[in-house]
Order: structure tokens, then C-alpha cells, then sequence
């Protein structure tokens, strides 16, 4: 008897949570409350460490808060690569944490402002979401490039996806052309 009460309650419990969780994710949120979310995810999963040039403090290197997700500044030119740090293939180095090198080839953070004409400002929701969701760039292009953790974000609900869209479309538009990704095969003209 007193299993079949502890069964029956457990039941309704689950019941009850599992409708809480239908509803809650069901709930549109207003535009203020996506832009709220949507910062609270970049500031949580880290996006300004890859996508905002860096200034020196006291405290070391922090995202320079006139350049927030620009991606990596397009007047900094890639470094020469020391290739004598390469063991056996494996190797990743970076430059200003929005240059980063390794087996794939160089890559640089992209401009993750509003910028109609270089950042994600001509983008649509499914274009982001496509992109989020594949890990190709607009969602059919060459992959997202090392260190871009977008398993990580395809694992986020569509709610989340879509606050982090809204939140990059409500910052300030920044016009920073990033250089285009360099495949491995072209890295020995920036060796040592």
C-alpha cells in the first residue's frame, strides 16, 4: 500500500513538473527579457573571450568594452608562427585571443555586431539558429572554425538561441572586417 502511494505521488510529481517545464518553455518572453537572457548567455558561455579585442589592465588582458564582439581587429596582422612548438601535430596557439592557429589553419573571432555590411546586422533569426544548429557558417558554408564551441550552443533550446540573437542585434553595430580564415595548407608563409 505504501509503495503504490510513493509510486502514485512520484507519478503526479513528474506529471506536474513535466507540465511546469512544457509551459514554462512555451512562455514567450518580451523583447527586453530576450536581450536580458541574451546577455546573460554571452557573458555566461564566454563570447567576449574570443570575439572582443583585448586591452591590457591591472588584471590582465579584458575585452575592450568600445570594441565588445567586433571579432578579432582587422589592422592586427597574423604573427609569424614559431612551427618549432609543434609535437607530433599537436599544437594550438593564439594572438590577442581572437587569432587563433592549429592543425585547421588560422582562424579569426568573427564580428558578432549588428554591422549590416560585416557582422551578423543582415542575418535573420534562422540564418543564427541555422549557423548555431550546424556549425556552418549561415548555416550551409564552410564549418565554424576551432575554438567556436557550437556543439555546445546547438545543445541550447531555441528560446536561448533566439535571445542571443536578439541581444547581438540590440548592441552597437561595429565596422571590423575580419580576415578570412587561412586553411593549414597555406600556414608555412606565416612559419618562423
Amino acid at each position: 500500500m505504501k509503495k503504490n502511494i510513493l509510486f502514485i505521488s512520484v507519478c503526479v510529481l513528474s506529471a506536474f513538473l513535466l507540465i511546469l517545464q512544457i509551459n514554462c518553455a512555451q512562455k514567450e518572453m518580451s523583447q527586453d527579457e530576450l536581450i536580458a537572457r541574451g546577455k546573460y548567455l554571452v557573458l555566461f558561455g564566454g563570447c567576449n573571450d574570443c570575439h572582443s579585442p583585448k586591452v591590457m589592465t591591472p588584471m590582465g588582458p579584458m575585452p575592450d568594452t568600445t570594441r565588445l564582439l567586433s571579432g578579432h581587429p582587422a589592422a592586427l596582422p597574423a604573427p609569424k608562427i614559431d612551427t618549432s612548438l609543434v609535437i607530433n601535430g599537436q599544437w594550438v596557439l593564439t594572438s590577442g585571443l581572437t587569432m587563433w592557429v592549429g592543425p585547421w589553419g588560422i582562424s579569426y573571432a568573427a564580428n558578432i555586431t549588428p554591422d549590416s555590411t560585416i557582422g551578423i546586422g543582415a542575418w535573420t533569426l534562422e540564418n543564427f539558429t541555422s549557423t548555431m544548429r550546424t556549425g556552418k557558417h549561415l548555416g550551409a558554408g564552410r564549418m565554424i572554425l576551432p575554438p567556436m564551441p557550437f556543439t555546445d550552443i546547438a545543445a541550447l533550446n531555441d528560446m536561448d538561441i533566439k535571445a542571443l540573437f536578439t541581444y547581438l542585434k540590440s548592441i552597437p553595430p561595429i565596422n571590423n572586417r575580419v580576415p578570412n580564415p587561412v586553411p593549414p595548407n597555406m600556414l608555412g608563409s606565416y612559419a618562423k
